[in-house]
């Protein structure tokens, strides 16, 4: 004989619909409590960064005049002055690193990516900007410390360069590597059966396709290292008054807003707010323009 089918309204029917309605409360009870609490931390993160940028503005753009940019930095206890020579010592540290660093960087990406793969050295390279991506600056100032300032007997320009390049090489590294990984195979498979050689393939192919991410891989570099202080510190170190020679000690904006902020004059913690001011600008001007460049892609 057969069995008899449930009805509508059985006692199986409705245990069956009070689990489903248990569950569904514990799933949007969870719910509810993992999308507090995310947007919390995001309010919480929101709520510090809108605090550092509105005192940096209240503070910095006060401290903004025209001889902020055209003299150099002021004795103790002086009024007027301004940051002529940071911000140009600043500018020639990092053009000068990005110069050194970032063919280092995209020539290393590029042999991760097409070249190395899955060999020895190429793992070996890897583990070995890992370590770097991660490494504290104030490591890397005194690395180029140990290396070039102890031994010259003298703080210079060229060793602060050396170590912010040092920093941005791991940053151009692995976005190089990582962009050229996005490029379709079918795209070298392609070349390869036109008889096009490797070197020609990379430079007129895969490059020219992932040309916006290292780009934005540059720009990001920059703004890390547009900001660092502890490397310049054990480095460039400051100089008070404007010079070209990068054989000396070098003004830059980091290391001159850390001498003034920690000043008891007045005028020094105006001047160090006026560049905390224009670091923040370039760094989110960057940030922008490397967004914006990655978005276009």
């Amino acid at each position: 004989m057969s069995q008899p089918l449930n009805m509508p309204g059985s006692t199986d029917d409705v245990a069956l619909e009070a689990m489903r309605n248990r569950l569904q409360r514990r799933r949007r009870g969870t719910n509810a409590v993992a999308l507090t609490l995310s947007l919390g931390a995001m309010a919480f993160g929101l709520l510090w960064l809108i605090w550092i940028l509105y005192t940096t503005l209240r503070l910095g753009i006060g401290g903004l005049s025209v001889e902020l940019f055209t003299q150099s930095t002021p004795p103790p206890n002086t009024d007027g002055g301004g940051l002529a020579n940071a911000i140009v010592g600043s500018l020639m540290l990092v053009l000068l690193a990005t110069f050194i660093g970032t063919p280092i960087g995209i020539l290393a990406g590029v042999y991760l990516a097409e070249y190395g793969q899955k060999g020895w050295l190429a793992g070996i390279t890897r583990f070995i900007n890992d370590i770097l991506l991660s490494a504290p600056s104030i490591v890397v100032g005194l690395f180029v410390y140990a290396l070039m300032v102890a031994k010259l007997g003298h703080f210079s320009g060229w060793a602060g360069v050396v170590a912010l390049a040092l920093l941005q090489i791991p940053i151009v590294i692995r976005t190089t590597e990582n962009m050229l990984k996005l490029v379709p195979n079918a795209l070298r498979e392609a070349a390869f059966a036109l008889g096009t050689p490797k070197w020609k393939m990379v430079m007129s192919i895969t490059l020219k396709a992932s040309i916006a991410g290292i780009v934005t891989g540059v720009l990001l570099g920059v703004a890390r290292i547009a900001g660092e202080t502890a490397p310049l510190l054990f480095t460039a170190l400051s100089n008070q008054f404007f010079t070209w020679n990068m054989n000396q000690p070098v003004a830059n904006l980091p290391v001159t807003i850390f001498k003034f902020a920690m000043s008891p004059f007045a005028q020094w913690q105006s001047l160090a707010w006026a560049g905390v001011f224009l670091i923040t600008l370039g760094v989110l001007g960057l940030n922008i323009l490397a967004r914006t460049v990655f978005s276009n892609k």
